[in-house]
């Protein structure tokens, strides 16, 4: 661990502060949208515009690199976010935030596939494992260090914008300053949705579904905060539950991984996130009550993205990893896009638990289809599938890459079954 923090921490601290900004303005925009007056079908829209950019930038950023650098990319994507964070509250519109969201998610994209092609660049076959957990682990600390930013000012202001704004621009100083310029960059072409079905259907339908209820949790969590009358206090510890849960549960959930069929542990750790989450939507009045349900969903939610990868390997030949990934990638986007759209309405006809109905619904799903699924075919031998690398849906392809090399580190060949 010493030798990953010696070679990359110049790297990881500027992610850190990347997510600080970045958890900061997603809170910020719904707990804002609010006191402007924004319905929430006009927030479900400008929430969406952040996933429709991400999905739009993990497509775009790879051919931006191959023409001008990753060094130029990295810069011009930074700038546009740090100009960003400055308008919000400039153009208190819904459908100039919706467009501003847009742009935020297809730059924090291709941040984010620099920032992957350097930490996979520099990590070595005896690092890459501790290099992709420490990744992660900084990101979701990020963002829980945002939650207790959002506490120190007025979100009628305009501090809190400009405090992202500032974070970010300085985050990009350290990485610029230290890191190789040249870093090797190649992603593979996805593997079509049909043929990844025929592969993997539990991973399609669940990584689809997995996009929804991320989404909504990044998205619409603090309008669901705002809507239940919540104060801004209460909204940051409520959001810092869902990412402690996903920093803290990641690692057990990952062992367990590692020594069970995973579509049964899919199966159990889906219908305890929509136990939580029915736990939240009837006792959410009761505050301790809503963190503790906060924490679970989110200890099972971000760590189920993870497992679908690692059960879609354990089907797959070895060159056919990195091409069916791109596809999770693909379908987990769309999904991310839809979430919180879908979102909107639920919490219109029933209110602010309607949030927590709607994912219980998506964990439902993924629960049910998993348990359909063991039993059309046998799981593989423990002892000859790879080993568990946490990996977040905000990934893109490059850390989705190191997470498959690090499985393949505990296993020398998988022999597809598709009987």
């Amino acid at each position: 661990m010493i030798k990953v923090l010696s070679g990359s921490w110049a790297l990881l601290l500027g992610m850190f502060l990347l997510m600080i900004g970045n958890g900061l303005q997603g809170s910020l925009v719904g707990v804002r949208g609010g006191i402007e007056g924004f319905s929430t079908a006009e927030l479900s829209v400008v929430m969406s515009g952040y996933f429709a950019g991400f999905l739009g930038g993990s497509r775009a950023t790879p051919h931006l690199i191959r023409r001008v650098g990753h060094v130029r990319v990295f810069a011009a994507l930074g700038s546009l976010i740090s100009a960003v964070l400055i308008l919000y509250p400039t153009l208190t519109n819904p459908v100039a935030w919706t467009l501003l969201r847009v742009v935020m998610g297809f730059c924090f994209s291709g941040v984010y596939v620099v920032a992957e092609s350097w930490m996979n660049d520099s990590a070595t076959n005896e690092t890459r494992g501790q290099s992709l957990s420490l990744y992660m682990t900084v990101q979701m600390a990020g963002i829980v260090a945002a939650q207790g930013i959002l506490t120190l000012g007025d979100p009628s202001g305009f501090v809190l914008f400009i405090v992202p704004s500032v974070l970010v621009s300085i985050a990009f100083a350290p990485i610029l300053l230290t890191v190789s310029p040249t870093p090797a960059f190649e992603t593979s072409q996805p593997m079509g949705i049909r043929r990844l079905f025929a592969l993997s259907p539990l991973s399609c339908v669940g990584c689809f579904l997995l996009g929804g209820v991320y989404s909504a949790t990044f998205g619409m969590a603090a309008v669901y905060g705002s809507r239940a009358g919540l104060s801004i206090v209460q909204i940051s510890a409520f959001l810092a539950a869902i990412y402690l849960g996903g920093l803290i549960l990641q690692f057990p959930i990952g062992w367990l991984s590692d020594r069970l069929d995973r579509r049964m542990l899919i199966l159990n750790v889906a219908l305890l996130g929509g136990a939580a989450a029915i736990v939240a939507a009837l006792a959410g009045g009761v505050f301790w009550m809503l963190l503790l349900a906060s924490f679970v969903i989110g200890g099972t939610t971000n760590p189920l993205y993870a497992l679908m990868i690692a059960h879609t390997n354990d089907f797959l030949d070895t060159e056919d990893m990195a091409a069916a990934s791109g596809g999770m990638i693909f379908l987990n986007g769309v999904g991310a896009v839809a979430g919180p759209l879908v979102t909107a309405p639920f919490m219109v006809w029933v209110g602010p638990p309607g949030f927590f109905i709607f994912i219980l619904v998506l964990l439902s799903a993924i629960g049910a289809y998993a348990a359909y699924r063991t039993t059309r075919r046998a799981a593989p031998d423990v002892a000859d599938t790879g080993q568990f690398a946490p990996v977040l849906q905000s990934s893109t392809a490059v850390a989705v890459e190191t997470a498959r090399e690090v499985y393949l580190e505990g296993v020398d060949e998988v022999e597809p079954d598709t009987t």
